[in-house]
């Protein structure tokens, strides 16, 4: 079984729309029925909070897919293409601020309805809002590893030193992308300087999970054991169109927990689900955690 964050979904593999959409009255029963959620975040909990996402409502690549671990490590070309768009694209999420959806699972977790939230994102707004004991299955854009000697550097540190060697960049607009990314399509990228190691000066990968790379054993795990405590499972924001999310809702179904979702648009698992709610995410989450209070 595949364990890699970029395993595509497969076309032979059918995906029936989910019909119709349920309420907040239906999401707050499920809750009362199951009380000890398995959270699992996907991008379009952070769109409130300006990153945008990979997916549009069907579930298909916005753009052009993100680079992938194999592209990262090949070749100095592609390495001065993702950095360069990281320059320009990076402090979007660095500023980013959590949003109410965000704030809403803290609330919820502060109940004791979200005894471990595990997330796909690497934006770190989970944290910031007050959640505990967050599962970042890809890791986070606000580190960077050295691949040669495991020196851990600040993504800040980086960006200082990106925009040092790279004046010409530093007035550059482009699109914003997701997680730190941006659409850009620089003519002068040969001369492009790409970071290197303080310590040692050698090869540096953001501490994020690549497309195409695995999913730390010890997350997988951790995330696993959180499942096994839950009483179901609700998804916000994903469309689970990559295994490393979509997994836990498989294994869910194999343990018979109930599954429910709050996204805009289809998801990968909306075959398995017992509850959907197509609403946005900050106003759905909002709302149950006033309603949860009330109660």
């Amino acid at each position: 079984m595949t364990d890699l964050h970029s395993a595509p979904l497969n076309p032979a593999e059918p995906i029936e729309p989910f019909g119709g959409s349920h309420t907040l009255d239906d999401l707050h029963d499920f809750v009362q029925r199951y009380p000890r959620l398995f959270v699992l975040t996907g991008a379009g909990i952070s769109t409130d909070s300006g990153i945008p996402g990979y997916r549009d409502d069907n579930g298909a690549w916005k753009r052009s897919p993100p680079i992938t671990l194999q592209e990262f490590l090949g070749t100095e070309a592609m390495r001065r293409r993702y950095w360069a768009r990281s320059m320009v694209g990076w402090p979007v999420v660095a500023q980013a601020q959590p949003n109410a959806a965000h704030a809403a699972l803290a609330r919820l977790q502060a109940a004791g309805h979200v005894p471990t939230l595990v997330t796909q994102n690497v934006d770190g707004l989970h944290q910031r809002a007050g959640s505990r004991d967050v599962i970042e299955l890809h890791g986070g854009i606000d580190g960077v590893v050295c691949l040669d000697c495991g020196t851990q550097h600040s993504r800040a540190a980086i960006q200082r030193a990106l925009e040092a060697d790279n004046p010409a960049l530093l007035n550059v607009t482009a699109e914003t992308a997701a997680d730190g990314d941006a659409h850009l399509e620089w003519h002068a990228l040969e001369t492009f300087r790409v970071p290197t190691c303080a310590n040692c000066g050698g090869l540096l990968k953001p501490a994020v999970v690549f497309f195409g790379e695995n999913v730390p054993r010890e997350r997988v795990e951790a995330a696993s054991h959180a499942l096994d405590a839950a009483d179901a499972v609700l998804v916000v924001g994903s469309s689970l169109m990559v295994y490393s999310g979509y997994r836990f809702c498989v294994w869910a179904q194999k343990q018979r927990k109930p599954i429910a979702a709050i996204n805009l648009g289809r998801t990968r698992a909306d075959p398995l689900l017992s509850l959907k709610c197509a609403a946005p995410c900050a106003d759905m989450l909002t709302a149950l955690a006033g309603r949860l209070a009330l109660d």
